[in-house]
């Protein structure tokens, strides 16, 4: 026993962990990306991560995600991060470049209930060939091109696969694509082992998988609350546009983009409520492509990313402060354009319109300022 724990001590400590998850979760077919389903209050992705963390003990532990989601995922744990490529090997390959362990235990964020035991039986292994891997029997006869073949000789192959680094390193070097580790150190002729993998370790891959990925749980109900606030001076001459809206009137905003005002306080309410910065980090009035850019435009990928990264809008409030023009004429016009850009119904969305009686900037006339406030939940993947 005390040599079986040495051993597994020795092999973790000489380990790296790479997460794969830099795909576009297009058989997912949902709104919501499925690393980014919510466990309770965690995303997918760090709930697995945290999952092997506590199952071992590893040199390092690298997310391979886009440049998009890795922005986001550093605001939760201090792991190693790597943009990922346009197919798994290639971004299997990108993470390799940060690995010096002698061993590297690659799994899939879309596997994200490999039971310890597994994980510890892999591990084990270590000294039994160059790549250890997880499978799981055949059960169902088989057929190969018309004709039976013996299913006892095959296997459903699972990940975490552990293998020799220098080893995959070298194997990956080719224009030759392999559909996992395994294949890539056995096209070296090394020796591959199999060990006992688990019905448990499914893959999610679509929706239906959901219903098969027994170790995640509900989404917490918590409400996220994020707050707003935008000014623009006017300029004579510019169309003026709040909510979405054209108001009629002799100056729009100075600003880089059309300068809506409301959309901008807007926005960064919703970021806000997801933690995931303000408006000028994603659309900086430095980067010429937002140059006169519609508001409008700028809210619909708003929500789109805050869809994509597991949370649903709840409700919005919001209060124009200005001494003109007059909006109650175009209170319920900017709700219902709002409505259409959040996805949300009108009763969800509140507008209210307020002067400084006659004090500072907007008593002179001279701009408007917009306070945004907008909720959150986390998307309830059961009901999807």
């Amino acid at each position: 026993m005390l040599q079986l724990i040495f051993s597994i001590g020795a092999s973790l400590s000489n380990t790296t962990l790479i997460l794969l998850g830099a795909g576009s979760s297009s058989r997912f077919k949902t709104i919501v990306k499925k690393q980014w389903i919510y466990t309770q209050e965690s995303p997918l992705w760090l709930y697995v991560a945290q999952h092997f963390e506590h199952s071992a003990t590893f040199n390092d532990i690298i997310i391979v995600s886009t440049s998009d989601e890795i922005r986001e995922m550093k605001n939760f744990a201090d792991y190693t991060y790597v943009q990922g490529g346009n197919s798994r090997q290639a971004s299997l390959k990108n993470a390799l470049q940060n690995v010096s362990s002698d061993y590297v235990l690659v799994s899939d964020i879309a596997r994200c209930c490999v039971p310890s035991d597994m994980i510890t039986r892999i591990l084990s292994s270590q000294k039994e060939a160059s790549c250890i891997v997880p499978t799981l029997p055949v059960t169902d006869t088989l057929y190969f091109n018309g004709n039976p073949i013996d299913r006892d000789k095959t296997h459903i192959i699972q990940t975490p696969q552990l293998s020799r680094t220098d080893l995959l390193k070298k194997a990956l070097q080719t224009e030759t694509l392999f559909s996992d580790d395994s294949s890539a150190i056995a096209s070296l002729g090394e020796k591959v082992h199999f060990v006992e993998g688990s019905t448990k370790a499914h893959k999610l891959t679509t929706l239906e998988d959901l219903q098969k990925v027994t170790c995640i749980k509900e989404p917490s109900p918590k409400t996220l609350t994020g707050f707003g606030i935008d000014t623009h001076p006017f300029e004579i001459g510019k169309k003026m546009f709040l909510c979405g809206v054209p108001i009629n009137a002799p100056y729009g905003f100075k600003a880089h983009s059309d300068g809506d005002v409301a959309i901008h306080a807007l926005i960064d309410a919703l970021l806000g409520a997801a933690g995931m910065g303000d408006i000028g980090e994603l659309y900086p009035d430095t980067d010429a492509t937002y140059a006169g850019a519609d508001s409008k435009v700028l809210l619909r990928d708003t929500v789109k990313r805050i869809h994509a990264f597991g949370f649903s809008i709840g409700n919005v409030d919001m209060t124009i402060m200005a001494e003109v023009p007059k909006l109650l004429p175009y209170k319920q016009k900017m709700r219902e354009a709002l409505s259409l850009l959040l996805g949300i119904r009108k009763s969800f969305i509140n507008i209210k319109a307020s002067t400084s009686e006659a004090l500072g900037f907007i008593g002179r006339k001279e701009g408007v300022t917009v306070h945004a406030v907008a909720n959150l939940t986390y998307i309830n993947w059961k009901t999807l």
